[in-house]
C-alpha cells in the first residue's frame, strides 16, 4: 500500500469544527448536541482526510471514529473540568497543563487500540507510528482552545451573575427608599393637618370636625393603593381634589386652585400623590405673608412622550419665605430620580410674581 504524505495544513480541513465549540460551553441546552456533532463532524473530515491519502475504507473508519471518540472524551471532560473547577490566577497553568495531558492520552490510546486492532497492517502500523505527532499537533490546540473558551465562559458568567446579584440588589434598594418617602409622606402631610385641626378646635369646632372627616376619607382611600401602580392622571387629580377640600377648611375663601388639564391627559399613568406634595407646597409659599385670596394654577398636557404637569403660586421675591424643610421639592425629586434615573425632570423657580415647578413624566409605549 503505497502512502502519500500529510501537510500540516491540511488541518485547516478540521478547523470548521472550532466555531461550534463555544457553543458547547455557553449554552447548556444545545452542549448535548453540539459536543457529539462536533465529533460527527471531525470524524467526516479526518475520514475524507485519510481516504484522499489512500487508506482503506474500513480503517479509515475506524481510524477516524477512534480519534473522533478521543477529541469528543476530550470535549467532556474539559467541560466538566471546568464547568466546576475554575483556575485561581497562580494556577493558571492548568489550562494548558490540562489539554496537554489530555492530547497525549488521547493519541496514546489511540495509537495502542489501532495498533492492537490492526496487527497483521504493517503499512499502516508504520503509518500510524509516522503521524503521532501530527496528530497531537491536530488534537492538542482545538482542545486548549477549548480550555480557553470554557475559563472564558465561566468568567463572563460569573460577572453575568454579579450583575444580575448587583442590579437586584440595587432594585430592592431603590425600592426601600421609595417606600419611605412614601411613609415619610403622609405623616408629613398628617402632621400638618392635624395641627391645623388642632387650632380650630378651639375657635371653629365644627371647622375641625368637617376637616377629621375629610381627612379620615382621603387616608382610606390612599391607603388603601398599592404603592407599586401607577394611577391615571384623573385619579391623582381626584385625591388632589380631597385633599383641597381639606385645606379650604383651614383657608376658607382664600385658597382658589385652577386647573387646566387638557382631556387628552386624563388617562396617563403617573406614580401616586406625586401632585400633592407639589401644591401642598405651593399653598404653604402662596399664602405665607398675604392676606386676599391667592390663586394656584394646576396645569397638564401631553407633549411628545412625556406627561407635562406644572404648578404655580403668587411669589413676592421681597417677603421672607415661610419656613419649612423642602420636604415636598426634594421628595418628588428623589423619587423621579429613583424612577428614572434622571435628575432634568423636575424645575422649579421664580418667574416675575409667580413661582413654577415643571414636571416631566415619562411615557413608556
Amino acid at each position: 500500500m503505497a502512502w502519500k504524505s500529510s501537510p500540516i495544513n491540511d488541518i485547516k480541513t478540521n478547523q470548521t469544527t472550532i466555531t461550534l465549540l463555544f457553543n458547547a460551553f455557553s449554552n447548556p441546552k444545545l452542549g448535548r448536541w453540539i459536543i457529539p456533532g462536533t465529533g460527527v463532524i471531525w470524524f467526516l473530515g479526518c475520514f475524507l482526510l485519510l481516504k484522499r491519502y489512500g487508506l482503506d475504507t474500513e480503517i479509515a473508519a475506524a481510524d477516524s471514529l477512534v480519534f473522533g471518540l478521543v477529541l469528543v472524551g476530550g470535549m467532556i471532560v474539559l467541560d466538566q473540568t471546568f464547568n466546576y473547577f475554575l483556575p485561581k490566577k497562580e494556577n493558571l497553568g492548568q489550562i494548558i497543563g490540562v489539554p496537554l495531558i489530555l492530547s497525549t492520552a488521547g493519541v496514546l490510546v489511540h495509537h495502542y487500540l489501532l495498533s492492537w486492532w490492526y496487527t497483521d497492517e504493517l503499512e499502516y502500523l508504520a503509518f500510524l507510528q509516522d503521524t503521532s505527532y501530527l496528530r497531537m499537533g491536530m488534537l492538542l490546540p482545538i482542545e486548549l482552545l477549548l480550555a480557553l473558551l470554557a475559563l472564558v465562559v465561566a468568567k463572563l458568567e460569573g460577572q453575568e451573575q454579579l450583575s444580575k446579584r448587583e442590579a437586584q440588589m440595587l432594585q430592592l434598594s431603590k425600592d426601600a427608599e421609595l417606600a419611605q418617602l412614601r411613609q415619610q409622606l403622609q405623616p408629613h402631610f398628617l402632621f400638618n393637618s392635624l395641627n391645623s385641626i388642632n387650632a380650630l378646635v378651639g375657635t371653629q369646632p365644627q371647622k375641625a370636625r368637617e376637616m377629621v372627616l375629610q381627612l379620615s376619607e382621603f387616608l382610606r382611600g390612599t391607603i388603601r393603593k398599592d404603592p407599586q401602580r401607577w394611577i391615571s392622571l384623573q385619579e391623582e387629580l381626584n385625591y388632589l381634589k380631597m385633599y383641597l377640600d381639606i385645606e379650604r377648611v383651614r383657608f376658607g375663601h382664600r385658597l382658589i386652585v385652577e386647573f387646566q388639564v387638557e382631556e387628552e391627559s386624563e388617562t396617563v399613568t403617573l406614580p401616586q400623590l406625586l401632585i400633592q406634595p407639589l401644591v401642598e407646597n405651593a399653598i404653604k409659599h402662596g399664602l405665607y405673608g398675604m392676606t386676599g385670596e391667592v390663586r394656584i394654577a394646576v396645569a397638564g398636557k401631553l407633549e411628545s412622550n412625556y406627561l407635562m404637569l406644572e404648578v404655580s403660586n403668587p411669589f413676592d421675591p421681597e417677603s421672607t419665605s415661610a419656613e419649612g424643610t423642602g420636604f415636598g421639592l426634594s421628595s418628588v425629586a428623589r423619587r423621579l430620580f429613583l424612577l428614572f434615573g434622571r435628575t432634568d425632570l423636575l424645575e422649579s423657580g421664580a418667574h416675575g410674581a409667580q413661582f413654577k415647578v415643571k414636571l416631566k413624566i415619562p411615557q413608556f409605549q
